[in-house]
Parts: C-alpha cells; structure tokens; sequence
C-alpha cells in the first residue's frame, strides 16, 4: 500500500532532505502535497518532478495549473483524503494550525517545526489525546534529538525512565565566557562546528536556545516533568540523546550527523531501512566526550528553560522574542548579549499562568513581536 504525503516547507534544509529520502524508498511513498514559502524555480522544480502533487505558496499560484492549486493552502494539504503523512519542515507559527487539523484529521505528523510544541504543545497533546494509539507514532519526531530518544525508547516503559538527556555541540562559543561575547558578530555566531543550517537556527544553537526549546518539546512528546529532562554538551555530535533508566543504565543512539537518518525513520517507523545517510565505521568517531552545560555559561539557554518550567502562556513569547531577538542580532541592531535579554525581559513583561487557545496564542505572537520590533527599531 502506498502511502500519500505532503512535505510542508519542501524547499527549506529539512523538505529537500525529505524529498531525497522519499525518492529513495520506492513506490512505498508517493508525494502529493508541497508548500513553501515563496513560488521560487526551486518549488516549481520540485512540483515538476511529482505530477500528481499539489502546491501551495503565500504569494500566489503563479504558473501553477489551477487544478494543482491548494488554494486551501498549509491545512488543505495537511488534511487531503489522498495524504495520510504529514512532513512539517516550515519555520514559524504557521505550521501549528495544520498540524491540529491534520492530527484532528487522523493524520499522521512527522515534525521538524520547534515552535509547534514550544508556542502550542498544550493544545497538540490534547489532540493527541483524543486519537487511539501510540502518540509518537502519531506525532513522530524529525530532530535528530528526539529522534534518538524515540528510538532509545523502544520497547520500554515510560515509568521506568529516570531522566532523558539531550545533547548540544555547544556551538561555537563553546568554552567561552558570556562576557567575552559582547562584540561577537554574526559571521562568528553563524560559523557552527558540526551543523549547515539556516542563520535562525544556527544563532538558537550559538546561545542554545535551540537547545532549551528541545527540552520543551520533549517534555510535550514523553510526557516528562521538566525535573526529568537535562542536556549535556557533547562536542563530537555522535551521540545523539541518551536515555537514563531507573537502575543506572543508559541507552542511546549513535551515528554521524546527517538529518536523513530521523527523516527516513519518521517515514518508516518502526522500520529501520537501507539510508543514503553517510555511513561509518565506531572506530572513525574518536574520542567522544561529555562535558556539564553550565546554565551560567548560556544565559538565554538559562532563561528560556526558566520560562517554559513556569508554564502558561510563555513558550509564545519566548518563540517570538527570541526570533525578533535574532533577526535583529543579524542585523546588527543588537548585540549578542542583548538576544538573552530581550527574552527574559519579554516573558517578564506578556507572562500569565493561563494556557491560551489558538486565537490567542496568535494574538500574543502578533504583539510580541510588533512591539518588540517597533521598540527595536527606534
């Protein structure tokens, strides 16, 4: 039986990945939606090569055929009777309202879209909730993190779990003073040791925000107490999470770092499947250290994990005052230093204990962000 997908985000890192992956599985999988985020050659490229998808992009149809036209956009492909997996790689908020209805529509969601579950994870654990099933077959993770911790988690019994634990590279700044980094300017931030990525996210793993909303979103996929979730800094990137066992023993995965290996095991879960992910051999990885993430060491990392241990409507605010934090540190509007603490600054300023609904938490996005920028700005 073939199964039916639609890739959201498919001109991004984590969609063109996809892509090659689904190439490579055969007639098992066939693509029938892709969005993006503008009507580029490269979308029309990609909508070229899979004649029965439809498309969909914000700025219009363009050249695409109208009977290839999701004028529906990011939720009419999320939910079409001929998909029944959804690939969400896009950036930003956008994507949460098509992963509720697609999981509301019985879907299933391979995610790689932080803000899902650091800005919405209440409301996707409750859609979650009313569907039979394992949950993480239903909401399958794509970052390479919480793809080890699935797969370390296998076979076992969530309460027998001490503590699940989440690698960093530690980015570039690793072994750095947070004083030091005061004039550091956006080339040096976006130089990272291990990953090629977009300058959004690589600035999130420079001060390890990334890394503290990882810890959001494992708390929402394995149902854990924030108590029960840590990060260590493992420079090499071969381990990817660990999962720590209530007598003292570990489990994790390994391997080099290539994202098609969560992508392709999204897709065939629980299958594991012959990969065009680089392959190695244990004695090519060398020496693999551990070193302690020291909370002192990443203030924004610091502050984000305070903010999502507080609850209620902060994990919007922290996606929004970090992203504009970012953008702005990227143009130089800011310094380093500052991308901390617009964040803990913000939560201070918009956070409640109430967990909003949809509409709200895209009404807080939208003044998060329009007076943070306005403020920024002038």
């Amino acid at each position: 039986m073939t199964t039916g997908v639609a890739v959201l985000g498919s001109t991004g890192s984590i969609g063109t990945q996809a892509l090659e992956v689904l190439a490579g599985l055969g007639d098992a999988f066939e693509v029938r939606g892709l969005a993006a985020g503008r009507g580029s050659e490269a979308f029309l490229g990609q909508l070229s090569v899979v004649p029965r998808a439809r498309g969909w992009t914000p700025d219009g149809p363009g050249s695409i055929p109208e009977s290839r036209w999701a004028a529906g956009g990011l939720e009419e492909l999320a939910t079409a009777d001929d998909v029944s997996l959804v690939v969400v790689a896009t950036t930003g908020l956008a994507a949460l309202p098509a992963v509720l209805a697609a999981l509301e529509a019985g879907k299933r969601v391979a995610l790689a879209n932080k803000e899902t579950l650091v800005a919405g994870g209440h409301l996707v654990t409750r859609a979650l909730d009313k569907l039979d099933g394992d949950p993480l077959d239903r909401l399958r993770p794509i970052d390479s993190e919480h793809s080890a911790i699935w797969q370390c988690l296998v076979g076992e019994r969530i309460d027998e779990v001490k503590r699940l634990v989440i690698t960093a590279s530690g980015g570039p700044f690793r072994g750095r003073r947070p004083e030091s980094l005061a004039s550091v300017t956006p080339d040096e931030a976006l130089a990272h040791p291990t990953w090629q990525m977009g300058p959004k996210i690589t600035i999130d793993s420079a001060t390890l925000v990334n890394k503290a909303f990882e810890i959001i979103e494992a708390r929402w996929l394995y149902r854990l107490p924030y108590s029960r979730i840590d990060a260590v800094i493992q420079p090499q990137s071969i381990v990817h999470s660990l999962v720590e066992f209530a007598d003292g023993s570990y489990k994790a995965q390994l391997g080099l770092p290539d994202m098609r290996l969560p992508i392709q095991y999204a897709l065939t879960y629980p299958q594991h499947r012959r990969s065009p992910a680089r392959a190695s051999d244990p004695a090519d990885w060398g020496t693999l250290e551990f070193l302690p993430l020291a909370d002192a060491d990443y203030p924004a990392y610091s502050a984000v994990r305070r903010a999502a241990e507080a609850g209620g409507n902060r994990g919007v605010i922290l996606n929004a005052a970090d992203e504009i934090a970012v953008g702005a540190f990227l143009d130089r509007r800011i310094g380093f230093g500052q991308i901390a603490a617009t964040i803990a600054e913000s939560v201070a300023r918009w956070g409640t204990d109430e967990e909003p609904d949809l509409p709200a938490i895209q009404a807080l996005d939208r003044e998060v962000r329009e007076t943070l920028t306005a403020e920024i700005i002038t």
